[in-house]
């Protein structure tokens, strides 16, 4: 698609709620004489509606037109068949795609499903590396809880793209770890361009918005029902399952859920850690509006992420309603 441009109505839907914006505040300040509290959550309702509510009513609308903005379903067809927009040529020129071999194309699906499964990965590993780490350093007889709370924090400050680009110096043919088995007398092993290297990324950067929602519940928790378990004759592994265990289930679902969205929708780590040999969904859905500059498809693979966001979301509200586990410190 090219030469795209917002649509009319987009532009004065924009114009219509800075508008709206603008005269509630000034019905605001006539009724109520000055500033009160509420007025300055203004500023943040209207980013909100600019940058968040408008750019998804934006998607929503490519992902269900054409390129002459038409409504079709079309984009979706193109996510399920990534062969339809081709057959659909090949039928227009009175060829039988059947009979020429161009079967339904299964890579969008494929590289979903991979995505998925990549991301179930990273979170199964996030939970059992994260919930001792959380349960470790909210216990309050470990003196050096606070300093593993900073040790966790401090990566989080450097930049998301120059940590992973510091793995690569790790991992690579001639990285750190390969030289290490060099003066071992190891043969170097393949470390980079590979799934491997791409979950151990993922992992990594994902690992602390696991174990802080963990953390957080577990340093909230009441320690007198521990004890009064333990008074009653549970023995220690008892009382974690009985009493702990339950107890945290707010911040596993938080960290569950702060974990395999961003990982499912991660791209610049299979990137630079995968070669190119991986591709994730969110590498599909950058490819298709930046290199296929196809917007339309483009947005009807973002609106699919976007459900499944949100499905993520409601089952988060659901288990914790009100979230407990949703703190990051």
């Amino acid at each position: 698609m090219n030469n795209l441009q917002i649509p009319a109505w987009g532009v004065w839907a924009m114009l219509g709620g800075l508008a709206a914006f603008i005269a509630m505040l000034v019905i605001y300040f006539k009724r109520n004489h000055g500033l009160k509290r509420p007025i300055f959550a203004s500023p943040y309702t209207l980013w909100m509606i600019l940058f968040t509510v408008l750019p998804c009513i934006l998607i929503a609308y490519y992902a269900f037109t054409d390129t002459n903005g038409q409504f079709t379903l079309d984009n979706f067809k193109n996510f399920w068949d990534s062969n339809y927009d081709m057959n659909k040529e090949l039928i227009a020129m009175g060829f039988n795609p059947a009979e020429m071999g161009f079967s339904r194309g299964t890579v969008n699906v494929d590289t979903l499903t991979y995505s998925l499964w990549m991301a179930f990965l990273c979170t199964l590993i996030c939970l059992v590396l994260g919930y001792p780490a959380a349960h470790i350093m909210a216990d309050r007889e470990f003196k050096l809880g606070a300093t593993l709370v900073i040790l966790f924090v401090i990566p989080m400050w450097m930049n998301f793209l120059l940590r992973t680009i510091a793995w690569m110096s790790l991992l690579e043919d001639t990285g750190l770890i390969n030289q290490v088995l060099g003066w071992l007398g190891i043969p170097p092993v393949q470390l980079m361009y590979n799934s491997g290297a791409v979950l151990l990324g993922m992992v990594y950067n994902y690992l602390p918005f696991m174990v802080f929602p963990i953390y957080n519940v577990l340093n909230k928790m009441d320690y007198k029902l521990s004890e009064a378990a333990m008074d009653l004759g549970c023995n220690k592994w008892k009382t974690f399952y009985k009493v702990t265990l339950p107890l945290s289930i707010p911040g596993v679902v938080s960290g569950i859920t702060m974990v395999f969205m961003p990982a499912v929708t991660t791209f610049f780590i299979p990137r630079m850690l995968g070669g190119g040999s991986t591709e994730m969904f969110g590498d599909l859905i950058e490819r298709t509006f930046l290199t296929a500059n196809n917007w339309n498809v483009g947005s009807a693979l973002s609106l699919i992420m976007m459900v499944l966001i949100l499905l993520s979301l409601g089952l988060l509200r659901k288990t914790d309603p009100e979230g407990e586990g949703g703190s990051m410190i």
